[in-house]
C-alpha cells in the first residue's frame, strides 16, 4: 500500500527518515546488491510531494511501474500548494521531487529552494508543448499538464452567447456572476483579462483594476475553492464565471447543457510543474522520475482518465477522449502566459488593492 502523508503524520514521519534531503535512499553494507549472501538492493527511497488528487491513479499509473522499474519505494507526501512549499522551506520534509502550479514554483526558485536539472537525463522534455518544456526558465522543471482558464456559463440563463472575457461585464451577468478572489490560482489571470476587457493590447493595471470595479456589483461571490463555484452553479445562484477547464465536468454533472468557452484573447495557462527540491541525494533518479511523467504512456492513461491535461505531443486522444480536458497543440500554444515572477512581486501589492477597491 502506498504511503500518502499528511499534515502532522508528515512531519512525525520526517524524524524517522534520514537526515538530508532524499537521503532515504542510504542503505547499509549489508543491503546492498554487492551483499555476500546474495541479496538484492533495498530500493532507493523516494519521497514525492504533490496534492493527493485521484490517489488510485497515480499509485497504479505513475508510481507503481517507476517502482518496479527502478527499485524504488515512493513516499508522498500531500497538501496544498502553501502547505507543501512551505515544509520545503522549513526542512520539515524530506522532499525529493515536488509537483507545484507556476506561481508557487517561482516563490521556490526565488528562494533558491530547487535543483537545476540535467535536461539530459529528461530526454521526453524534447516531446512536450513548447509552452511546458521550460516554463520557468531553462534550469528548472517542466509543466507536466497545462491545463486553462477561460469561461463557464449556463445558456439557460444568460441571453448571450459568450465568447470574450468582455462578455462578463454584458448585462446578461447582472447580479449572477461569480470571479475567483485575488489569492486564488486564476486570480491574477483575471487581473490580466480585465486589462483586455478594458480594450489594452498590452497589460495596463490601472485600466484592470477599473474594469474590475465595474463589476464588483454583479458579483455574487468571488470564490477561493472550485467547489464553491460548482455549488452555487448548481444551485443556479450563479449563470457562470471564469473557472479551469478540468473543473467543467462537475459543472456539466449538475447542468448538462452547461457550456465552457475558450475567449477570442485567449484562454489563460495553468500550468503545474515538478521540480527537484535542493539538497536532494537522489537527483538523477528525480530526474528520472519527471521523465516518466512527462512519457507518452504516463500521459495518454491521465488524459483517458480525465485526471490531467496531456503535454506530449505524441499522446492521440478521440473527440470522445479529449473532451473535458485542454489538448492540441493549436490550443495550448494559443494560450496566454502569465510571467510569474512578475506576478509574484506585484502578488501583495495587488491583493491589497483588491481588497480595498474590488471585494469591498
Amino acid at each position: 500500500m502506498k504511503k500518502w502523508l499528511s499534515g502532522v503524520t508528515a512531519v512525525v514521519m520526517t524524524s524517522v527518515l534520514l537526515a538530508g534531503c532524499g537521503g532515504a535512499g542510504n542503505t547499509s553494507d549489508n543491503e546492498t546488491a554487492g551483499d555476500t549472501g546474495g541479496s538484492a538492493a533495498a530500493p532507493t527511497k523516494l519521497v514525492v510531494s504533490t496534492w493527493g488528487f485521484s490517489e488510485d491513479f497515480f499509485n497504479e499509473e505513475v508510481f507503481g511501474p517507476f517502482e518496479k522499474e527502478h527499485n524504488v519505494d515512493i513516499v508522498v507526501e500531500v497538501g496544498n500548494n502553501a502547505e507543501r512549499l512551505n515544509k520545503v522551506r522549513q526542512g520539515t520534509s524530506e522532499v525529493d521531487v515536488i509537483y507545484l502550479s507556476d506561481y508557487y514554483a517561482q516563490q521556490a526558485i526565488d528562494e533558491g529552494l530547487f535543483e537545476f536539472i540535467d535536461r539530459a537525463n529528461i530526454p521526453n522534455v524534447n516531446d512536450i508543448y513548447e509552452i511546458a518544456q521550460a516554463p520557468l526558465g531553462e534550469n528548472y522543471g517542466p509543466a507536466y499538464t497545462v491545463g486553462q482558464l477561460g469561461i463557464a456559463y449556463n445558456p439557460n440563463l444568460v441571453s448571450i452567447e459568450v465568447s470574450s472575457w468582455s462578455d462578463l461585464w454584458d448585462p446578461a451577468f447582472a447580479n449572477n456572476l461569480t470571479m475567483p478572489n485575488i489569492t486564488a490560482t486564476a486570480g491574477p489571470m483575471v487581473v490580466d483579462a480585465a486589462s483586455y476587457a478594458a480594450g489594452k493590447d498590452s497589460f495596463d493595471e490601472e485600466a484592470a483594476f477599473a474594469k474590475l470595479q465595474e463589476l464588483s456589483g454583479n458579483i455574487v461571490k468571488f470564490y477561493s475553492q472550485t467547489s464553491e463555484f460548482v455549488n452555487m452553479f448548481a444551485q443556479e445562484e450563479i449563470a457562470g464565471g471564469p473557472i479551469m477547464e478540468m473543473y467543467f465536468k462537475d459543472l456539466q454533472a449538475a447542468v448538462p447543457d452547461a457550456k465552457f468557452v475558450t475567449p477570442s484573447e485567449g484562454g489563460y495557462a495553468v500550468m503545474n510543474t515538478i521540480n527537484v527540491v535542493k539538497g536532494t541525494k537522489n537527483k538523477e533518479l528525480a530526474e528520472k522520475f519527471i521523465n516518466w511523467q512527462l512519457s507518452q504512456e504516463v500521459q495518454t492513461a491521465s488524459a483517458k482518465a480525465k485526471v490531467d491535461s496531456p503535454v506530449n505531443t505524441k499522446v492521440e486522444l478521440t473527440a470522445e477522449e479529449a473532451e473535458g480536458i485542454t489538448y492540441g497543440a493549436e490550443l495550448v500554444e494559443s494560450l496566454n502566459k502569465l510571467d510569474m515572477e512578475f506576478v509574484n512581486r506585484k502578488a501583495k501589492e495587488w491583493t491589497d488593492r483588491w481588497n480595498r477597491e474590488i471585494a469591498r
